[in-house]
């Protein structure tokens, strides 16, 4: 029988690297190798490591097929993922788009101007109402505050409990409303001041121009020195905090602002008071603002309430923001007298209140006006100082006039008062030219504003052609 031919064994697999199978191969019994029983008396030498063969194996290719799919699913995850982003994107533009539709046609009825003004003003504090959410606040403009010649004042609620009032512009025509508008949310916008009306926003739509501003409980001040019997009685004290506290606003409007504010007009009227009667100045419709280094500004027309302006803002004279100090001046007069400056039911010599209070100062008699005013002995010292210091601001050069932030430490009683020149000089001429009495000119010259425009036509006004719109 023939011997068959012994099959070689495979060698064992151990492993494999990359694209390659290891195997073992053992190593041919040597002849001279010594028997296993001699193996055992003789000393082992190290036994080399069998060298190792590398074939290729088929299954690494399935693996290369592997690499490739893993490939296409993530490019896969990342196109899902793009497209997802974009359908985002482009929901939330819609959402936005959508939250402006509403003023996208009114925009089409806005000047350009008054668009990019308006754009400016919404990076500033002021928040941009629609006039559906103030006719909700207001209950369709139901309560009404008051009315003057810029506008109509209603009371309005948030849904959080804040009370504010709603000022809706108006005016002879739309550049005009827009002048004011632009006036009062440039200049409110940008102050922040404890004697500041707040302004919480605005409304500029085509059927609505409002602003928005905080709500004062004890209204305004010409309501409590006019019409003391219709509410509480301030003392004298609480109105020397006022005056002061109106004469820091007006500072800071001049001289702490980026840019000096002029207000042109300062009157009790514009002053209003909160829940403690703290004073804030308010009503910006015709305030203005210019560089610092401009010691002028240009004037367009006249502005300000006759009996209040300075003589510069109806007279063809350089106007600074010294016209405020003199209108602080007059309003300081009123808050000594509790009375308006001019009174024509009174007599010649104490209708118009200013020279009455100079007659006294300087005849040395200012106790004798302390009692007419009803102020208190205790209460002589600071009435005799407002008193001086009211004459120094109503000086009829703008140059002799006080800067308001000394006004404030005068009326505070850290800087002393100078003794006042007559500030009212210049009447006299009038009066010699008019023939009449100092009391009939003043009675022209300064009459209240509560008076026709036909009324407060005066002398000087006709004859540089001034009207009162």
């Amino acid at each position: 029988m023939p011997m068959e031919k012994e099959q070689p064994i495979p060698p064992p697999v151990i492993g494999k690297i990359g694209y390659y199978t290891v195997f073992v191969t053992p190593t041919p019994k040597s002849s001279s190798e010594p028997d296993s029983d001699s193996q055992k008396k003789t000393k082992l030498s190290p036994v080399q490591p069998p060298p190792l063969h590398y074939e290729k194996s088929a299954s690494s290719y399935g693996s290369n097929f592997g690499f490739f799919w893993d490939g296409i699913a993530k490019l896969q995850n990342v196109v899902v993922s793009g497209i997802v982003t974009i359908i985002v994107c482009v929901c939330i533009c819609k959402v936005l788009r959508k939250q402006t539709e509403q003023y996208v046609s009114d925009t089409r009825f806005i000047p350009l101007a008054m668009v990019k003004f308006l754009d400016d003003m919404e990076r500033e504090k002021p928040i941009r109402f629609t006039s559906q959410q103030l006719r909700l606040a207001t209950d369709n403009f139901s309560v009404l505050l008051g009315s003057g010649g810029f506008g109509t004042v209603y009371k309005g609620l948030f849904s959080n409990g804040a009370a504010v009032a709603v000022k809706v512009l108006k005016g002879t025509s739309d550049e005009r409303i827009e002048e004011q508008f632009m006036a009062e949310v440039s200049t409110m916008g940008r102050t922040h001041h404890f004697n500041l009306v707040r302004l919480y926003g605005f409304c500029f739509e085509s059927n609505l121009q409002a602003l928005v501003y905080e709500y004062m409980v004890n209204g305004s001040l010409d309501n409590h020195l006019f019409k003391a019997s219709e509410g509480p009685v301030i003392g004298f004290e609480k109105l020397h905090e006022i005056a002061l506290g109106t004469a820091r606003g007006i500072s800071y409007l001049h001289e702490e602002c980026p840019q000096r504010i002029v207000h042109y007009d300062i009157k009790p009227g514009n002053i209003l008071l909160d829940s403690k009667f703290c004073a804030k100045v308010a009503d910006f419709g015709l305030a203005k603002l210019c560089n610092r280094e401009n010691t002028h500004i240009t004037m367009t027309g006249g502005r300000g309430t006759p009996g209040y302006a300075a003589p510069e803002l109806w007279l063809p004279l350089p106007v600074s923001h010294k016209c405020d100090v003199y209108s602080f001046g007059m309003l300081l007069f009123e808050i000594i007298g509790r009375r308006r400056n001019m009174d024509v039911r009174l007599g010649d010599n104490q209708q118009w209140f200013p020279i009455c209070v100079w007659g006294k100062y300087e005849k040395k008699e200012l106790k004798d006006l302390m009692v007419i005013c009803g102020i208190e002995e205790k209460d002589y010292e600071v009435g005799e100082r407002m008193v001086k210091v009211a004459l120094c601001c109503v000086q009829y050069r703008p140059e002799t006039r006080p800067e308001m932030s000394i006004v404030v430490k005068m009326l505070e009683g850290t800087l002393p008062v100078p003794e006042p020149l007559n500030p009212f000089s210049h009447l006299f001429s009038e009066v010699n030219e008019a023939g009449g009495s100092m009391a009939q000119v003043t009675s022209n010259d300064w009459s209240s504003s509560t008076k026709s425009s036909v009324d407060t036509e005066t002398l000087l006004m006709r004859r540089y052609e001034i009207s009162i719109a």
